[in-house]
């Protein structure tokens, strides 16, 4: 039991970091422009130099949703790995990780709404690009989506012994 808690406490650093990267880096959508590479994030658009993101008034609410959700994710993320620490220390024998787990969910859901919007919103679109695809801050975003959700699973099966 030990060496489970251990993984998953583990795991959960490592997507508590992979969040950080993933709403901090420019690198959502990366494309190929006449001034060669251009790869565009939640918060600037950077060719050989970074600048504001500029997007239209229509797409304006929809990256506000992405870039509160993904900052949301992160605090939740944070308080159940120090709600999941606190516990482990108060928690009865026998008794649940609810509250972590619960929590852990909720940042599951953040993200999910998040990642769902850029997705739904933003895929393909790169400023003067000519082609574009995801790139890595896009896939940790559901790397980190997936592991959350088995996490918040987890935290909600486990007994403390």
């Amino acid at each position: 039991m030990l060496v489970l808690l251990a993984g998953i406490f583990v795991v959960h650093i490592a997507t508590v970091i992979m969040l950080f990267v993933s709403t901090i880096a420019n690198v959502w959508m990366v494309g190929s422009t006449s001034f060669g590479r251009a790869s565009s994030g939640l918060w600037l658009l950077c060719n050989n130099t970074c600048e504001q993101l500029v997007v239209s008034s229509r797409d304006e609410a929809s990256l506000k949703a992405v870039q509160a959700f993904m900052v949301l994710s992160i605090i939740f993320s944070v308080i159940a790995l120090v709600m999941f620490i606190v516990q482990l220390f108060t928690l009865e024998k026998g008794k649940r990780f609810y509250i972590t787990g619960a929590i852990m969910l909720v940042c599951w859901m953040c993200i999910l709404i998040g990642v769902s919007i850029y997705t739904a919103r933003f895929t393909g679109k790169v400023s003067g690009s000519t082609s574009s695809h995801h790139g890595y801050c896009f896939i940790l975003a559901w790397i980190c989506f997936c592991f959350s959700f088995i996490i918040g699973i987890l935290y909600l099966v486990l007994r403390k012994k």
